[in-house]
């Protein structure tokens, strides 16, 4: 394989790779703020559950 081959694919792949965390890093970020919120309104509705 050449030289230019081998940069050519790893360009291709490092690109993938940056975009690929991006998009777990903001899936990761919007589950946590929905894990909060949803934490947070159970603790809120705590007080009107009776046993």
């Amino acid at each position: 394989m050449s030289s230019e081959k081998t940069y050519k694919l790893m360009t291709g792949v490092g690109a993938g790779n940056i975009a690929l965390g991006i998009i777990v890093l903001a899936a990761g970020i919007s589950a946590g703020v929905m894990m909060i919120v949803n934490g947070a309104r159970l603790l809120k509705g705590k007080k009107d559950l009776m046993f």
